[in-house]
């Protein structure tokens, strides 16, 4: 019986997750099928309590479903626990296991040491959440900038690491906001010159570069766009369900 598995959100009918993640089934041969669930908030815990008994074995969560996912789960991951939200359900022997790959994903896409690492997140949303618990987990020192400096303070607080006034220098960049779709002049009206970052990762993602990744490669900074972090984290996703390694070029292939 072919094994199901799909992203919840609402609307979700954008997500590259289907055609990545069946890629990758194709590719070690795996009977499994992965689908888009369109799901309204107040359909959530119903739909996910009945997915077991149609076949499904796991499922992504994107917006606005991380933090319902969350409650819902009956078992979390360090990691889901600490940042609050879940994107990643798994289904077995009656248990709904919750688990939050958006933070080990990010750590993979750097692809570097970051220990003692100067980071700056740009955002202290529920993405910004996962970002900042794992660079700093990482090792990493970690500054929030955000414009509602409340809510860069409450979250600097809540993880112990800094929040500043004002972008600082950096090492590492790390956009967890919808800026990196702005003008090309944003990073001049946010003080983003001021960073001069080595490493630039931008969660948004389009066909294109965001302007924002164009300003760091015109700065010759190594540019980390958000097709890398998407894939990064649906491969931990994937590993967790399979329990084999996933085949992360047949993935990529499929986001470029």
């Amino acid at each position: 019986m072919t094994a199901l598995a799909g992203v919840l959100g609402f609307p979700v009918g954008h997500s590259r997750s289907p055609a990545m993640m069946n890629a990758a089934f194709a590719e070690l041969g795996l009977d499994w099928r992965y689908v888009r669930l369109p799901v309204p908030p107040d359909l959530f815990d119903a739909t996910v309590r009945a997915l077991p008994a149609s076949g499904y074995l796991g499922a992504n969560v994107t917006i606005p479903h991380k933090v319902a996912a969350h409650d819902l789960a009956a078992e979390l991951t360090e990691a889901a626990a600490a940042i609050g939200a879940v994107n990643t359900l798994g289904f077995a022997d009656g248990r709904i296991t919750g688990d939050n790959t958006d933070a080990g994903g990010l750590i993979d896409a750097l692809g570097m040491d970051l220990h003692g690492v100067s980071a700056l997140v740009l955002g202290a949303g529920g993405t910004g959440r996962a970002a900042v618990w794992a660079l700093r987990e990482a090792g990493a020192d970690v500054a929030i900038w955000n414009r509602t400096a409340e809510r860069a303070a409450e979250l600097a607080g809540e993880f112990g690491v800094r929040h500043v006034p004002a972008p600082e220098p950096a090492r590492v960049l790390v956009n967890v906001t919808s800026l990196g779709m702005r003008g090309e002049d944003l990073p001049a009206q946010v003080g983003l010159d001021a960073v001069e970052p080595e490493v630039v990762a931008d969660v948004v993602y389009d066909s294109e570069p965001t302007p924002l990744c164009r300003w760091a490669e015109r700065r010759g900074a190594r540019v980390v766009e958000g097709l890398e972090m998407l894939l990064r984290q649906g491969a931990r996703s994937f590993e967790r369900w399979t329990g084999r390694p996933a085949p992360l070029d047949v993935m990529r292939a499929t986001l470029s």
